[in-house]
């Protein structure tokens, strides 16, 4: 399901990481050998060549980077090269420091991500900013929102399989009744969405539609300029099927008039190792072109070649 590919025989680290430091040096920066290097290789390979890199030369590789690749191509390799708890950590910070309604790195996040991962995120988040996320999440985000993101991204779900399907059955009835009154923000929502199991809310969102004949999500969309709705949706797509919201992402970031490259590399980066691949073919049955081609025609340059790396493509 990922899309990154790691070649065969990895060279030893202490040669990737002297291959970047030459990189770096001399008569310009060669940005296809970072690419070369930095886009082929999984987090752990990743991570031994930062804690490598640092040791020999006394300098963190992402100051280096910092210093010598500039704008969305940057932002691209630091945000790839960045452990997958340290990348959601900072995602993580970017939003809730720059909160807006239509903010989706904190939904993605809580529910994307195993209950470890998110856990480790927010680990990864107290070590780097010596605050908790909650706290800062309850401090930028307001109203229903604050009400809603704040036990999402508590949450420590439980993971197994297991799904009491009377349980499903009456919780689907409780989200309808309070969805028929237009109670969107009313406790017994937030309460199911933020500490039921993947597996109890997908047996839950089946009854929904078993009983009602149609899906939860077709009554979340009252007012389809409402982002609290919006949101309410954005949640439970993430849990249903989140190769097709990822895919609506970046289908809007490419698709709208000047490029979303926040939203088109957030989602690249943080999937290339997870189900990029799925991803992928979603955008390809829903639009009837190639990913890659799609996002060729919107982007230039060495932002362009890094992407493509992470989608598996020749560049």
């Amino acid at each position: 399901m990922a899309t990154l590919t790691v070649p065969a025989g990895v060279p030893p680290v202490a040669e990737d990481c002297e291959q970047l430091r030459k990189a770096f040096t001399g008569w310009g920066t060669n940005e296809k050998l970072i690419i070369d290097i930095l886009a082929h290789r999984d987090a752990a390979q990743r991570r031994a060549i930062r804690a490598a890199y640092a040791e020999t030369y006394g300098e963190e590789l992402l100051r280096a980077l910092n210093d010598e690749i500039h704008g969305k191509f940057e932002r691209a390799v630091i945000q790839w090269t960045l452990d997958p708890a340290e990348r959601d950590a900072v995602l993580a910070n970017e939003e809730a420091k720059k909160w807006h309604a239509g903010g989706r790195a904190l939904v993605e996040i809580a529910c994307t991500r195993t209950p470890a991962q998110l856990w480790a995120a927010k680990q990864a988040y107290h070590d780097r900013f010596k605050r908790s996320l909650e706290e800062d999440v309850a401090a930028h985000v307001t109203g229903e929102f604050r009400k809603l993101l704040v036990p999402l991204i508590s949450a420590y779900r439980y993971d197994g399989p297991e799904v009491n399907t009377s349980l499903a059955h009456s919780e689907a009835k409780i989200l309808q009744d309070k969805i028929h009154d237009k109670a969107y923000g009313d406790e017994e929502i937030i309460r199911i969405l933020t500490t039921r199991s993947k597996a109890q809310l997908l047996a839950t969102f089946n009854s929904y539609n078993d009983q009602f004949s149609h899906p939860i999500n077709k009554d979340l969309k009252e007012d389809p300029k409402d982002e609290y709705l919006a949101t309410l949706r954005a949640i439970i797509r993430c849990f249903t099927c989140p190769d097709r919201y990822f895919e609506k992402i970046i289908r809007l970031a490419i698709g709208s008039v000047g490029t979303d490259e926040n939203s088109l590399t957030r989602i690249i980066t943080t999937r290339a190792e997870v189900d990029l691949k799925l991803i992928k073919e979603a955008y390809q049955k829903r639009n009837s072109v190639p990913l890659e081609k799609a996002v060729s025609k919107d982007t230039t340059r060495d932002y362009e070649d890094m992407l493509l790396a992470l989608l598996g493509a020749e560049y």
